[in-house]
Protein backbone atom coordinates (compact mmCIF):
# COMPACT_ATOMS: atom_id res chain seq x y z
CA UNK A 1 0.00 0.00 0.00
CA UNK A 2 1.37 3.45 -0.82
CA UNK A 3 2.18 5.23 2.44
CA UNK A 4 2.91 8.88 3.15
CA UNK A 5 6.24 9.09 1.23
CA UNK A 6 4.79 7.38 -1.86
CA UNK A 7 1.69 9.61 -1.85
CA UNK A 8 3.81 12.71 -1.25
CA UNK A 9 6.03 11.73 -4.19
CA UNK A 10 2.98 11.40 -6.45
CA UNK A 11 1.63 14.77 -5.28
CA UNK A 12 4.93 16.52 -5.97
CA UNK A 13 5.12 14.91 -9.38
CA UNK A 14 1.57 15.92 -10.28
CA UNK A 15 2.30 19.53 -9.49
CA UNK A 16 5.93 19.36 -10.74
CA UNK A 17 7.30 21.89 -8.28
CA UNK A 18 10.44 23.56 -9.69
CA UNK A 19 12.18 22.80 -6.38
CA UNK A 20 11.76 19.05 -6.86
CA UNK A 21 14.82 18.62 -9.06
CA UNK A 22 14.70 14.82 -8.90
CA UNK A 23 11.30 14.95 -10.64
CA UNK A 24 12.10 17.62 -13.21
CA UNK A 25 13.29 15.18 -15.88
CA UNK A 26 10.52 12.63 -15.35
CA UNK A 27 8.27 13.08 -18.39
CA UNK A 28 5.72 10.56 -17.10
CA UNK A 29 4.28 13.25 -14.85
CA UNK A 30 3.25 16.45 -16.64
CA UNK A 31 1.86 18.92 -14.12
CA UNK A 32 -1.91 19.00 -13.72
CA UNK A 33 -1.90 22.41 -12.06
CA UNK A 34 -3.97 24.88 -14.03
CA UNK A 35 -5.50 22.28 -16.32
CA UNK A 36 -9.26 22.22 -16.88
CA UNK A 37 -11.38 19.11 -16.50
CA UNK A 38 -13.69 18.33 -19.37
CA UNK A 39 -15.12 15.10 -18.00
CA UNK A 40 -14.52 11.67 -16.53
CA UNK A 41 -15.55 8.06 -16.87
CA UNK A 42 -15.88 5.25 -14.34
CA UNK A 43 -14.73 1.74 -15.10
CA UNK A 44 -16.18 0.55 -11.79
CA UNK A 45 -18.83 2.75 -10.18
CA UNK A 46 -18.09 1.68 -6.60
CA UNK A 47 -14.69 3.36 -6.86
CA UNK A 48 -16.68 6.59 -6.47
CA UNK A 49 -17.54 6.95 -2.77
CA UNK A 50 -19.49 10.21 -3.22
CA UNK A 51 -21.47 11.80 -4.78
CA UNK A 52 -23.70 9.81 -7.15
CA UNK A 53 -22.21 9.13 -10.59
CA UNK A 54 -24.75 11.47 -12.22
CA UNK A 55 -23.80 14.36 -9.91
CA UNK A 56 -20.10 13.53 -10.29
CA UNK A 57 -20.26 13.75 -14.08
CA UNK A 58 -22.30 16.97 -13.94
CA UNK A 59 -20.04 18.86 -11.49
CA UNK A 60 -16.58 18.09 -12.91
CA UNK A 61 -16.56 19.69 -16.40
CA UNK A 62 -15.09 23.17 -16.58
CA UNK A 63 -13.36 23.04 -13.20
CA UNK A 64 -9.67 23.98 -13.13
CA UNK A 65 -7.11 22.30 -10.86
CA UNK A 66 -5.96 25.09 -8.54
CA UNK A 67 -3.97 23.19 -5.89
CA UNK A 68 -2.67 19.64 -5.41
CA UNK A 69 -1.80 18.42 -1.94
CA UNK A 70 -1.89 15.56 0.52
CA UNK A 71 -3.57 14.80 3.84
CA UNK A 72 -2.36 11.55 5.36
CA UNK A 73 -2.58 9.03 2.52
CA UNK A 74 -5.23 11.06 0.64
CA UNK A 75 -4.40 12.99 -2.51
CA UNK A 76 -6.26 16.28 -2.61
CA UNK A 77 -7.11 18.31 -5.73
CA UNK A 78 -8.72 21.69 -5.01
CA UNK A 79 -10.87 22.77 -7.94
CA UNK A 80 -11.93 26.20 -9.15
CA UNK A 81 -15.62 26.11 -8.23
CA UNK A 82 -15.16 25.16 -4.58
CA UNK A 83 -15.08 21.39 -5.02
CA UNK A 84 -12.29 19.12 -3.79
CA UNK A 85 -11.39 15.83 -5.43
CA UNK A 86 -10.00 13.31 -2.95
CA UNK A 87 -8.33 10.04 -3.96
CA UNK A 88 -7.22 7.27 -1.60
CA UNK A 89 -5.09 4.62 -3.31
CA UNK A 90 -5.59 1.99 -0.58
CA UNK A 91 -3.92 -1.38 -1.23
CA UNK A 92 -3.21 -1.36 -4.96
CA UNK A 93 -4.14 2.03 -6.37
CA UNK A 94 -1.89 3.80 -8.85
CA UNK A 95 -2.15 6.94 -10.97
CA UNK A 96 -0.97 7.63 -14.52
CA UNK A 97 -0.85 10.90 -16.43
CA UNK A 98 -0.75 10.35 -20.17
CA UNK A 99 -2.00 11.71 -23.50
CA UNK A 100 -5.68 11.04 -24.08
CA UNK A 101 -5.22 10.48 -27.83
CA UNK A 102 -2.56 9.65 -30.39
CA UNK A 103 -1.10 12.04 -32.98
CA UNK A 104 -4.14 11.49 -35.21
CA UNK A 105 -6.58 12.32 -32.44
CA UNK A 106 -7.69 8.72 -31.86
CA UNK A 107 -8.40 7.86 -28.20
CA UNK A 108 -5.67 5.71 -26.70
CA UNK A 109 -6.77 2.41 -25.15
CA UNK A 110 -7.03 2.20 -21.38
CA UNK A 111 -5.27 -0.41 -19.28
CA UNK A 112 -6.88 -3.32 -17.45
CA UNK A 113 -8.08 -2.30 -13.97
CA UNK A 114 -8.49 1.40 -14.84
CA UNK A 115 -11.37 2.23 -12.48
CA UNK A 116 -11.68 5.97 -13.17
CA UNK A 117 -10.27 8.31 -15.80
CA UNK A 118 -10.27 12.11 -15.71
CA UNK A 119 -9.99 13.96 -19.03
CA UNK A 120 -8.55 17.45 -19.36
CA UNK A 121 -9.19 20.02 -22.05
CA UNK A 122 -5.45 20.24 -22.66
CA UNK A 123 -5.37 16.71 -24.12
CA UNK A 124 -4.11 14.65 -21.18
CA UNK A 125 -5.88 12.25 -18.85
CA UNK A 126 -5.38 11.03 -15.30
CA UNK A 127 -6.11 7.31 -14.91
CA UNK A 128 -6.75 5.65 -11.56
CA UNK A 129 -5.73 2.00 -11.83
CA UNK A 130 -6.69 -0.32 -8.97
CA UNK A 131 -6.51 -4.09 -9.40
CA UNK A 132 -8.00 -4.93 -6.00
CA UNK A 133 -10.79 -2.33 -6.16
CA UNK A 134 -10.17 -1.00 -2.63
CA UNK A 135 -9.31 2.57 -3.69
CA UNK A 136 -11.91 5.32 -3.44
CA UNK A 137 -12.68 8.74 -4.92
CA UNK A 138 -14.72 11.60 -3.45
CA UNK A 139 -15.87 14.84 -5.06
CA UNK A 140 -17.01 17.12 -2.26
CA UNK A 141 -17.46 20.75 -1.30
CA UNK A 142 -16.71 19.79 2.32
CA UNK A 143 -13.44 17.82 2.44
CA UNK A 144 -13.37 18.05 6.23
CA UNK A 145 -16.28 15.61 6.32
CA UNK A 146 -14.03 12.97 4.74
CA UNK A 147 -10.75 13.94 6.43
CA UNK A 148 -11.94 14.89 9.93
CA UNK A 149 -11.11 11.50 11.45
CA UNK A 150 -7.40 11.74 10.62
CA UNK A 151 -4.79 12.30 13.29
CA UNK A 152 -2.01 14.87 13.04
CA UNK A 153 0.57 14.83 10.27
CA UNK A 154 3.79 13.28 11.60
CA UNK A 155 5.92 15.90 9.82
CA UNK A 156 3.91 18.83 11.19
CA UNK A 157 6.26 20.92 13.37
CA UNK A 158 3.32 21.74 15.63
CA UNK A 159 3.36 18.11 16.78
CA UNK A 160 5.94 18.40 19.55
CA UNK A 161 7.60 15.54 21.45
CA UNK A 162 5.58 16.52 24.52
CA UNK A 163 2.32 16.41 22.53
CA UNK A 164 3.30 13.04 21.08
CA UNK A 165 4.10 11.67 24.54
CA UNK A 166 0.70 12.74 25.87
CA UNK A 167 -1.06 11.22 22.85
CA UNK A 168 0.74 7.92 23.46
CA UNK A 169 -0.26 7.90 27.13
CA UNK A 170 -3.87 8.70 26.32
CA UNK A 171 -4.11 5.34 24.52
CA UNK A 172 -3.37 2.08 26.29
CA UNK A 173 -2.47 0.16 23.16
CA UNK A 174 0.38 -1.76 21.57
CA UNK A 175 2.71 0.56 19.70
CA UNK A 176 2.60 -1.11 16.29
CA UNK A 177 -1.21 -1.10 15.82
CA UNK A 178 -1.47 2.35 17.38
CA UNK A 179 1.00 3.85 14.91
CA UNK A 180 -0.96 2.25 12.06
CA UNK A 181 -4.20 3.82 13.34
CA UNK A 182 -4.84 6.79 11.03
CA UNK A 183 -6.89 8.52 13.72
CA UNK A 184 -3.79 8.57 15.95
CA UNK A 185 -1.21 9.63 13.37
CA UNK A 186 -1.93 10.01 9.67
CA UNK A 187 0.18 8.55 6.88
CA UNK A 188 2.10 5.69 8.46
CA UNK A 189 1.79 2.14 7.14
CA UNK A 190 3.50 -1.16 7.76
CA UNK A 191 6.85 -0.35 6.17
CA UNK A 192 7.63 2.98 7.79
CA UNK A 193 6.27 1.91 11.18
CA UNK A 194 8.62 -1.08 11.33
CA UNK A 195 11.54 1.06 10.18
CA UNK A 196 10.80 3.82 12.72
CA UNK A 197 10.37 1.42 15.66
CA UNK A 198 13.72 -0.17 14.88
CA UNK A 199 15.45 3.19 14.55
CA UNK A 200 13.95 4.25 17.89
CA UNK A 201 14.86 0.94 19.58
CA UNK A 202 11.28 0.17 20.63
CA UNK A 203 9.62 -3.24 20.46
CA UNK A 204 6.39 -3.27 18.41
CA UNK A 205 4.53 -4.88 21.36
CA UNK A 206 5.49 -2.11 23.79
CA UNK A 207 2.42 -0.60 25.46
CA UNK A 208 2.00 3.04 24.51
CA UNK A 209 1.43 4.23 28.10
CA UNK A 210 4.74 2.66 29.14
CA UNK A 211 6.77 4.84 26.75
CA UNK A 212 8.92 7.35 28.60
CA UNK A 213 9.19 11.01 27.54
CA UNK A 214 12.69 10.35 26.20
CA UNK A 215 11.53 7.30 24.23
CA UNK A 216 8.54 9.23 22.85
CA UNK A 217 10.85 11.98 21.60
CA UNK A 218 13.15 9.35 20.10
CA UNK A 219 10.24 7.63 18.37
CA UNK A 220 8.85 10.85 16.90
CA UNK A 221 12.32 11.75 15.61
CA UNK A 222 12.67 8.26 14.10
CA UNK A 223 9.26 8.48 12.40
CA UNK A 224 10.22 11.79 10.85
CA UNK A 225 13.64 10.53 9.80
CA UNK A 226 12.34 7.47 7.94
CA UNK A 227 9.51 9.45 6.31
CA UNK A 228 11.86 12.19 5.15
CA UNK A 229 14.32 9.64 3.80
CA UNK A 230 11.45 7.83 2.09
CA UNK A 231 10.35 11.06 0.43
CA UNK A 232 13.92 11.83 -0.59
CA UNK A 233 14.10 8.42 -2.27
CA UNK A 234 10.64 8.74 -3.93
CA UNK A 235 9.19 6.09 -1.64
CA UNK A 236 9.65 2.33 -1.60
CA UNK A 237 8.96 0.07 -4.59
CA UNK A 238 8.36 -3.48 -3.38
CA UNK A 239 5.59 -4.63 -5.72
CA UNK A 240 3.62 -3.65 -8.80
CA UNK A 241 1.36 -1.23 -6.89
CA UNK A 242 3.99 1.50 -6.72
CA UNK A 243 7.05 2.00 -8.90
CA UNK A 244 9.96 4.37 -9.11
CA UNK A 245 11.17 4.59 -5.51
CA UNK A 246 14.43 3.35 -4.00
CA UNK A 247 13.80 3.39 -0.24
CA UNK A 248 13.55 -0.42 -0.32
CA UNK A 249 17.30 -0.50 -0.87
CA UNK A 250 17.88 0.94 2.62
CA UNK A 251 15.38 -1.09 4.69
CA UNK A 252 16.70 -1.76 8.17
CA UNK A 253 14.24 -4.50 9.15
CA UNK A 254 11.16 -4.54 6.92
CA UNK A 255 11.02 -7.71 4.82
CA UNK A 256 14.40 -8.85 6.17
CA UNK A 257 13.41 -11.68 8.54
CA UNK A 258 16.34 -14.05 9.10
CA UNK A 259 18.89 -11.51 7.92
CA UNK A 260 21.39 -9.66 10.14
CA UNK A 261 20.39 -6.46 11.88
CA UNK A 262 22.37 -3.52 10.42
CA UNK A 263 22.91 -2.16 13.94
CA UNK A 264 23.92 -5.14 16.07
CA UNK A 265 24.29 -8.05 13.65
CA UNK A 266 21.60 -10.08 15.41
CA UNK A 267 18.90 -11.91 13.49
CA UNK A 268 15.81 -9.97 12.44
CA UNK A 269 12.56 -11.70 13.35
CA UNK A 270 9.01 -11.52 12.05
CA UNK A 271 5.78 -11.80 14.01
CA UNK A 272 2.11 -11.00 13.43
CA UNK A 273 0.76 -7.97 15.25
CA UNK A 274 -2.86 -7.14 14.58
CA UNK A 275 -2.79 -9.39 11.50
CA UNK A 276 0.13 -7.39 10.08
CA UNK A 277 3.55 -8.88 9.38
CA UNK A 278 5.98 -7.07 11.67
CA UNK A 279 9.78 -7.08 11.47
CA UNK A 280 12.10 -6.21 14.35
CA UNK A 281 15.43 -6.97 16.00
CA UNK A 282 14.95 -8.57 19.44
CA UNK A 283 18.37 -7.33 20.54
CA UNK A 284 17.96 -3.69 19.54
CA UNK A 285 14.23 -3.66 20.39
CA UNK A 286 13.82 -5.60 23.64
CA UNK A 287 10.28 -6.06 24.94
CA UNK A 288 9.95 -4.24 28.27
CA UNK A 289 8.31 -6.10 31.17
CA UNK A 290 4.60 -5.36 31.55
Amino acid sequence: MPELPEVETIVRALRRSPTDEHLAADRRWPSLLGLTLRGAELGWERTLAAPSPAEFFARLPGQRVERIGRRGKFLRFDLSRGDTLLIHLRMSGDLRVEPAADARGRPLPLEPHDRAVFYFAEGVRLAFNDARKFGRIWLTDNPAAVLSGLGPEPLDPELTPADFYHRLHARRRLLKPLLLDQSFLSGLGNIYTDEALHLAGLHPLTLSHQVTPAAAARLLAAIRAVLEEGIRRNGASIDWAYRGGSFQNTFRVYGRAGQPCPTCGGTIERLLVGQRGTHFCPTCQPLPPN
